[in-house]
């Protein structure tokens, strides 16, 4: 069994406008990890996102780059406690 991880993300860039969140999701089934993503007044894109340690990893790998509009220029990383609260990854408004 593959050691279970959580972490919060800050995506900062031209990430709003650009289907970042939609795209997030989309990368989330891929991953098969569960969580939440929304864009925050600042212009950034905040996720949090639970899984195993690789799949997590995975999707933090792929938010650096985003989708193709989006131009990502760094990623705030927070390793947090596991809590196992999602059952699905899901848009926040």
């Amino acid at each position: 069994m593959e050691k279970k991880a959580r972490a919060h993300l800050i995506v900062h860039g031209r990430v709003q406008g650009v289907c970042f969140r939609m795209e997030t999701r989309k990368a989330a089934a891929v991953f098969d990890v569960c969580g939440w993503v929304r864009n925050q007044p600042d212009g950034t894109v905040e996720t949090v996102v639970e899984g195993d340690r690789a799949d997590v990893t995975s999707l933090i790998n792929w938010c650096r780059s985003g989708p193709p509009a989006s131009s990502v220029e760094k990623v705030d990383i927070t390793w947090q406690e596991y809590r196992g609260e999602f059952g699905e990854f899901s848009i926040r408004y």
